[in-house]
């Protein structure tokens, strides 16, 4: 939703309806993750997408109807065998769909949680997919959870769901502070319950946090053409080098910051910004600027450190690094040479084989070609551990299935 948190906040400030269809489970080889959303606005205009094409028709109506209703509807898509033409993802996959309504005004959590996703405040958006039949219509209700504070509510009756609430804020607080977004099972009285028990009601947790740091030390060739290929990926991206000369916002227009600092220095600086999403990419190969760095950065929780180099200097930092007091866990997590063994020449090349290995080493890739194996294309490590998100969305009843 974040993609398209613009157009929303600007239908909903009009005080125009709308309906939110989100990806709120994946498995095989679908082509979008959860989130991934697509609007209809009540004139019919579309944005955003679920699928990449393939069941985007089914879902706008889908969205049209419910605004024609006013009722959610959690919907399944899966490829159909026995017609090729059917509503269904060729790709093989399955989509867990939510379809809701939006009538501004009329849902607390909803109005506080568009406000928050288009302002870019850091926000839990918690929405009832799926529950059992006497769970007093919770389908469709939306709490907005921040760091501090929780904006909707499950039941217009509090009391009869309070501990569930309460539960439900705990846990998304947990997933916004981690940047997850996923699934959630709990019973009436707030406890994990088994997804296909009965009884239960699920929930969906989408986490809107500020975009993953990159921070890239040296103010070199390699490092412009890194710059570019992360905010392509959508990095938020930092230059830092100790040469003024060098680090200048005219050679790198496309980050979105340029400081003349000391790396290690900056980086000590940066503690409270930092997290297990946030990646470095040391290029400067120069043991006065790498050593005192990498000495701080391999102790840090961030999920990558790459350093550029030829394997000699790589030997020679890492007896340096080892010196200095660094175990051979600590040096595990350094990726040096920087990048994978794709024979690049150039700074472009060698940009595309950090990014490579950064999208790997983050999603769990092997790093073969995928025409190696024959296993599954999508095996992203986020998805691992999500509470109930390998099968189908959870919750009795169970989601309306087409061509699956």
């Amino acid at each position: 939703m974040q993609d398209i948190a613009e157009q929303l906040r600007a239908w909903h400030a009009s005080g125009r309806s709308f309906a939110v269809a989100t990806v709120v489970g994946v498995s095989g080889s679908a082509p979008r993750d959860p989130g991934a959303a697509l609007a209809v606005d009540a004139d019919g205009e579309a944005v955003g997408s679920v699928s990449g094409g393939c069941v985007e028709g089914a879902v706008y109506e889908l969205c049209r109807a419910a605004l024609a209703s006013g009722e959610p509807v959690l919907e399944r898509f899966g490829y159909s065998d026995e017609d090729a033409f059917a509503v269904g993802l060729t790709c093989g996959g399955v989509l867990d769909v939510f379809v809701q309504p939006v009538v501004p005004g009329a849902d607390a959590g909803l109005d506080t949680g568009i406000a928050h996703i288009a302002a870019g405040t850091p926000v839990a958006l918690v929405r009832v997919i799926a529950g059992p039949g006497g769970a007093g219509g919770l389908v469709g209700a939306t709490l907005a959870v921040t760091a501090d504070g929780v904006a909707g509510a499950l039941s217009p009756t509090p009391s009869t769901v309070g501990a569930l609430e309460r539960a439900i804020v705990v846990r998304a607080r947990a997933m916004l502070e981690a940047g997850r977004t996923g699934r959630l099972v709990l019973g009436l009285d707030g406890r994990p319950c088994d997804e296909h028990g009965r009884g239960t009601v699920t929930c969906f947790v989408e986490s809107y946090v500020p975009a993953p740091r990159m921070l890239v030390f040296g103010a070199i060739d390699f490092a412009a053409a890194v710059v570019r290929i992360g905010k392509f990926l959508g990095y938020h991206v930092t230059v830092c080098d100790a040469r003024p000369v060098f680090a200048t916002a005219r050679r790198f227009p496309e980050a979105d910051e340029v400081v003349v600092d000391w790396p290690h220095r900056y980086l000590d600086s940066q503690l409270g910004r930092i997290d297990g999403r946030t990646v470095l990419c040391v290029l400067t190969h120069d043991a006065k600027f790498d050593i005192p760095l990498l000495e701080r950065a391999l102790r840090l929780p961030v999920g990558y450190v790459g350093a550029m180099g030829s394997r000699r200097t790589h030997r020679d930092r890492a007896a340096r690094l080892r010196e200095a007091g660094l175990t051979e866990a600590e040096l595990a997590r350094l990726r040096s040479p920087i990048g994978l063994d794709l024979g690049s020449r150039t700074p472009e090349e060698t940009a595309v084989s950090v990014a490579a290995e950064i999208v790997a080493h983050r999603r769990g890739g092997s790093c073969l070609p995928l025409s190696a194996s024959d296993g599954p294309i999508h095996h992203d490590l986020s998805r691992t551990g999500t509470e109930g998100d390998e099968g189908g969305a959870a919750g009795d009843p169970a989601p309306r299935t087409h061509a699956a």
